[in-house]
């Protein structure tokens, strides 16, 4: 079994019962996504591995889990996958606002890798988001408002935050078609307002 197919396998297991918020599709699509990004974006198998790995430490088990990251897959992707990470606690996480303001304020310390794996990770929840909008406004009236619901910032605080994220990944110098990407999708995001 590759380093990758061992990444993918552990990941399974961590995010076996989770599905993607408002959704009943398994949670696992997402870090599979994200490095196939990281892949097309040009990033290296260590990148593509803390991509299938990225939420991990967030999600399942905190620095616990962090430390069977490290052990299974070295110091490089264990650091990758805490600089993707908002919060590293095993319990309850702290106000949104709050962890968002302290993600978007690490970006000067974080590796090139971690920098490219949330470019990726920013960039598909971002196409997700459009696409239960976009889905939602042809199937029900309240469609649009209940896709923003699922979230704690809304509509407003998420395309805040979206919005930050591109002006920390374009100073941390991500790959520029990346970060063009992530700003068309985030712009197609302003014709669904609740």
């Amino acid at each position: 079994m590759s380093t990758f197919e061992l990444a993918i396998s552990t990941a399974s297991v961590l995010h076996a019962r989770q599905v993607r918020k408002g959704t009943n599709i398994p949670y696992i699509t997402h870090p599979l996504a994200v490095a196939g990004l990281v892949y097309e974006y040009g990033g290296t198998d260590t990148e593509a591995c803390a991509a299938v790995l990225h939420d991990a430490v967030e999600d399942c088990g905190g620095l616990a889990t962090l430390k069977i990251i490290r052990d299974q897959f070295g110091d490089d992707v264990a650091r990758i996958v805490l600089e993707c990470s908002d919060s590293v606690t095993d319990g309850e996480k702290g106000p949104w606002k709050e962890r968002k303001l302290a993600y978007l304020a690490s970006f000067p310390t974080k590796c090139p890798g971690a920098v490219l794996v949330t470019g990726c990770d920013k960039l598909h929840n971002a196409r997700t988001i459009l696409a239960d909008v976009r889905l939602a406004r042809r199937t029900t009236p309240d469609g649009v408002a209940d896709v923003w619901n699922r979230f704690q910032a809304g509509y407003d605080g998420t395309r805040w935050y979206y919005n930050e994220v591109i002006r920390v990944l374009i100073a941390s110098h991500c790959d520029p078609m990346l970060v063009g990407e992530l700003m068309r999708v985030v712009g197609d995001m302003r014709g669904f307002k609740p």
